[in-house]
């Protein structure tokens, strides 16, 4: 459930019955939920618990008008779209529109942004941007993520489960005291299982994953007006996101010929990537500091983030049963992205909040930094067997990849000449803040707030490429060639994103608000691009949101109803879109600012506690959006397109190639946006029944998406009609008023149902199958 109507978080305490204070630091302070003019979500540790919530991924269950899935092929990256705006592509000249936050730390890489929710205090999604407080990349919103504190008592609890699909589940976590002002905590996790997808070819299970972590942290209490929090993490986590499909009897399953336990071949890329089996492996460590020192004009907070991020991986993105079954035949295909990447980033934060003016002005302001080096290892390329290669292209067959200058039975080529590359990317970003917010009570029911934040952002990007004999020239291409051909390799952006709001309380339980605010995501380049000439740069994406909402508490705060009506325009949308290239039949990725976007909406958070241990909640969302604002080129090939279908032309027989990519549908027509489901509802209920010393809680809650877009272009099978899921849970607890032990049931996709997520042209995606789970937890 959600924590609207459920336990308090962040240790707030309330004398009031029914629904509980939900206590959020949206506006980067502590404060009540229901007086935030923010549309936001918040979702307590012991709801997580309940819905068997293990990664960050599983919060959208909670949340209305937002949709998410794992990237194709990565079961560590999530793509996030709230109101519409959402990124699929995780390389890293690429951000997210939804940023993830932990501990009030920005997590750069969507790549890595799958977290495991382990020791946490309480998750708060906010949607809409929030351009002013938290910055840069949050168009769509922002995911935050808070972590329990350590305690100033000794205390701990251990877990343990098993589940579908041979999971093994364990997790603990342990506060020592070291002396009343030295406090310690020490939390560790360990996820496994072996997987869903049966691999037809190979006879391996696959989309298995490993997952496990320790984290340590301290509070260290000097004097009365200092708090000082450390925390250390390492994670290690392998999540394939591997393609499958349902067969006959529901059962997924793959046919690719990669194996997770030896390379595909070590000639084929340079470098230790090539020697990568069947994987995606993150390995993450990360630092975060908070000193938070009171005087006598506020709170001052030092907030120092380092995080160092290092992903392989080896994934084939087309199922075929290639290099395994060499006579596959001339209709095989496999398509593989071997990668080797190393993310740093290093933040700093100094942020003051305060209240001024005889107390009528709380205001927040501070200063904001951010250096980030990233270096991909990329080899990426299309093979197929008995395929026709250019003379000269192919070296003396002395690996079964290519031959000259004909491939014959049993040989493998690399065909599609300019969608094969290995080389290595650098890029940077260095970026610098300034930002204040106050509200100021302009009566005692009126409150304004003005707010902005001026954000500086330098970007650059450099190539090297491998000596790989089998990459065509034009491929390999390096710095230099990107400057000959005009493409800039650095950019900076100056943009100010203001935000103003008023909020007019009619009782201390209802409230109205009216807010404008911006956002903006940075710019980048298309670094998936087959030549110099085609990383072309796009600029940042801005996102202006209109919002009008309520909030209010009812019938002795048994009933509360959010509710909100939003409109947002976004300028410079920033477009992940893959096309087939004219003349070479390979699927080419392009991100580009190929238009606006236009998205309005309502969203209700509705929650009830009508009787004691009865609670419900329902999470609605309704959406519509469209392009608008056309660029040039879009334009141009809409005309295009529509001529050469006026002239017969055909997009299967390659006729009307300016058909059916971008954001051009096969017809001619401008597409409508992906990842926009056109309406929500997630709603749920829990009993607590009590059985004298034992407590006994059945839980229920659906999913139900409307009708949505898998793709840019719209292709044929990208249409998903809707679907619902449900999950149940039933626990059983007691030891007190501690409620030291519980063991719960659980379930989610009960009914096992096949959902299309996402689309990589011409291959569907789904997301995940049923999965039950048994744990048992003793608090000590």
């Amino acid at each position: 459930m959600p924590a609207q109507g459920q336990e308090q978080t962040s240790g707030s305490t309330s004398e009031q019955k029914g629904l509980a204070e939900v206590v959020v630091s949206a506006q980067r302070r502590t404060e009540d939920l229901q007086i935030v003019p923010i549309a936001i979500t918040a979702i307590s540790a012991a709801q997580l618990q309940r819905a068997a919530a293990t990664d960050a991924l599983d919060v959208v269950q909670f949340v209305p008008n937002m949709f998410g899935v794992n990237n194709t092929g990565l079961g560590t990256a999530n793509a996030y779209s709230i109101r519409g705006l959402s990124n699929t592509e995780s390389l890293a000249t690429v951000d997210a529109p939804v940023g993830t936050y932990a501990d009030e730390v920005f997590v750069a890489r969507q790549n890595a942004n799958n977290l495991s929710l382990f020791d946490v205090d309480h998750v708060e999604v906010l949607r809409g941007p929030q351009g002013t407080l938290f910055g840069r990349n949050t168009t769509g919103g922002a995911v935050s993520i808070i972590y329990r504190k350590p305690a100033p008592e000794l205390d701990g609890y251990v877990e343990a489960g098993f589940g579908e699909y041979s999971e093994r589940f364990f997790r603990a976590s342990v506060d020592v005291p070291l002396s009343a002002t030295f406090l310690t905590k020490v939390s560790g996790f360990y996820i496994k299982d072996d997987g869903y997808v049966s691999n037809l070819t190979t006879g391996q299970t696959l989309n298995g994953n490993s997952d496990k972590g320790i984290r340590l942290a301290v509070r260290w209490l000097p004097s009365a007006a200092v708090t000082w929090d450390l925390a250390a993490d390492y994670i290690d986590q392998e999540a394939l996101n591997i393609l499958n499909y349902p067969d006959s009897n529901n059962h997924r399953v793959s046919m690719t010929g990669l194996n997770t336990d030896f390379s595909w071949y070590p000639a084929v890329y340079s470098g230790p990537k090539s020697n990568y089996p069947l994987e995606n492996q993150i390995y993450s460590n990360s630092i975060t500091s908070n000193l938070a020192w009171t005087t006598g004009v506020g709170t001052i907070n030092l907030i120092t983030g380092w995080r160092d991020l290092r992903q392989n991986f080896f994934i084939d993105f087309f199922d075929s049963p290639l290099p395994v079954q060499q006579d596959a035949g001339p209709n095989g295909g496999q398509f593989v992205i071997a990668n080797e990447g190393r993310h740093t980033q290093f933040s700093q934060e100094i942020k003051l909040n305060g209240v001024a003016l005889d107390q009528r002005l709380t205001y927040v302001t501070g200063l904001y930094y951010l250096d980030e080096m990233n270096t991909t290892d990329l080899g990426q390329g299309f093979f197929r067997p008995n395929g026709i290669v250019p003379d000269g292209f192919c070296q003396p067959d002395t690996v079964p990849v290519c031959s000259i200058p004909t491939a014959t039975a049993g040989q493998y080529v690399t065909s599609l000449v300019p969608f094969f590359y290995d080389r290595v990317l650098y890029n940077t970003t260095h970026s610098l803040a300034i930002y204040g917010q106050g509200d100021y009570k302009l009566t005692d029911p009126l409150t304004l707030t003005l707010g902005g934040r001026f954000t500086q952002e330098t970007k650059s990007i450099e190539y090297t490429s491998h000596s790989n004999p089998y990459a065509a020239a034009i491929n390999q291409f390096n710095t230099a060639d990107m400057i000959a051909a005009g493409i800039p390799t650095k950019q900076t952006a100056d943009v100010f994103t203001p935000r103003v709001a008023l909020r007019y309380d009619f009782n201390p339980d209802v409230n109205m608000y009216v807010s404008a605010t911006r956002g903006f995501k940075g710019g980048g380049w298309n670094a998936r691009s087959s030549t110099a000439a085609l990383t072309l740069p796009f600029s940042p994406e801005k996102t202006w949101s209109y919002e009008l909402g309520m909030r209010s508490e009812w019938l002795d705060h048994r009933v509360r109803a959010n509710l909100t009506g939003f409109y947002s325009d976004t300028s410079d949308y920033q477009v992940n879109s893959a096309y087939v290239l004219p003349g070479s039949g390979g699927d080419v990725f392009i991100t580009g600012n190929y238009a606006g976007l236009e998205v309005y909406g309502v969203e209700a958070e509705l929650a009830a506690a009508p009787i004691e241990g009865l609670t419900l909640f329902a999470n609605l969302g309704w959406q519509q959006g469209k392009y608008k604002n056309l660029s040039s080129s879009v334009a141009d090939q809409q005309q295009r397109c529509l001529a050469q279908l006026a002239a017969g032309g055909t997009v299967a027989g390659g006729t009307a190639p300016d058909c059916g990519h971008g954001i051009i549908t096969q017809s001619g027509s401008i597409a409508e946006p992906f990842y926009l489901p056109r309406h929500s509802i997630k709603a749920g209920v829990s009993y607590v029944i009590r059985l004298g010393a034992v407590s006994l809680t059945p839980s229920a809650s659906l999913e139900n998406l409307g009708a949505y877009e898998m793709e840019t272009a719209n292709l044929p099978g990208s249409f998903v009609d809707g679907y619902t899921t449900w999950s149940a849970g039933l626990e059983l607890s007691g030891g007190g008023a501690r409620q030291s032990w519980r063991v719960s049931a659980n379930c989610s996709n009960c009914s096992n149902r096949a959902v299309q997520a996402a689309e990589l042209p011409p291959t569907v995606y789904y997301q995940d199958p049923r999965r039950w789970s048994v744990r048992f937890q003793y608090k000590f």
